[in-house]
């Protein structure tokens, strides 16, 4: 049995998958990234390979790729290929029928439309500002001294929305501290928060092609709150990964796998 490995080195996460020769994920693995991509990726790869038998070292895979901005940092990769490629074919193995993606990353934002082979049919990024990204996140969650999960499901419980006016992350984090400080309801800020980004994610998701629904990959899809502020605003259906046995954080670990093993059986 051959196994084909993928690893994502993103600038907040890193992740790792290994396929076997039928496209089953036998092994995954998500950790926080070092200043060292390399080292990031290293473990990742040790991580993932030492939990699947039949394999006991990095050069045991029959093929690897990496992915992510540190991607050619993956120790002992055959190549590697672009995030948004990636991304692409990470949905469309999990999800064959979703068309059209928001990947927010931790320090960008990619609306990429997929085509009917899991290739990049057109893609659009914000990469200027790390307003609607994982960082952006972190920081409105610091502002109010809680947890990513607990800010996530924070607006789900409120009656109205206080909008955020600034669009810079550190502005937007000051009016945030203003606005607790304030007495205002924090459930509300936060929903203004979410529905800040969903309008960001707007502009990614008509360059993406979305018609009718789309899906959201990396660690932001996690995110309840986003997740229904993007349906409101862009009139989709946002559909859940989860629901199809995947963690949306892994897609490009995984399209990355997808390649390595397409490649790695045809060599």
């Amino acid at each position: 049995m051959k196994f084909f490995g993928g690893c994502d080195v993103g600038s907040t996460y890193t992740k790792c998958v290994i396929l076997d020769e039928s496209g089953n994920m036998v092994a995954s693995t998500t950790i926080k990234s070092k200043i060292n991509p390399e080292i990031s990726a290293n473990q990742a790869l040790v991580d993932c390979v030492s939990a699947v038998d039949g394999i006991n070292e990095i050069a045991d895979l029959a093929y690897l790729i990496g992915t992510g901005y540190g991607r050619n940092k993956v120790p002992q990769a055959e190549e590697n290929i672009s995030e948004i490629s990636c991304h692409a074919m990470g949905v469309h193995v999990a999800n064959p029928s979703v068309k059209a993606i928001i990947d927010i990353g931790g320090q960008d934002v990619k609306g990429i439309a997929i085509d009917t082979d899991g290739t990049v049919k057109n893609f659009a990024m914000n990469d200027k500002c790390a307003a609607g990204t994982g960082r952006f996140f972190e920081s409105m969650a610091n502002a109010f001294e809680i947890s990513l999960t607990e800010f996530s499901n924070l607006s789900l419980t409120a009656k109205n929305v206080i909008p955020i006016t600034a669009q810079c992350t550190v502005f937007a984090e000051s009016e945030v501290i203003t606005l607790v400080g304030e007495g205002k309801p924090r459930e509300e800020i936060a929903a203004g928060i979410q529905l800040a980004v969903a309008k960001r994610c707007f502009v990614m998701a008509k360059k993406a092609g979305a018609v009718d629904s789309i899906t959201l990959t990396g660690g932001c899809a996690k995110n309840t709150g986003l997740k229904k502020a993007i349906e409101k605003v862009l009139k989709l259906k946002v559909i859940d990964l989860h629901d199809n046995g995947f963690d949306p954080q892994l897609m490009g670990a995984l399209g990355a796998a997808e390649y390595a093993r397409q490649k790695g059986l045809n060599a």
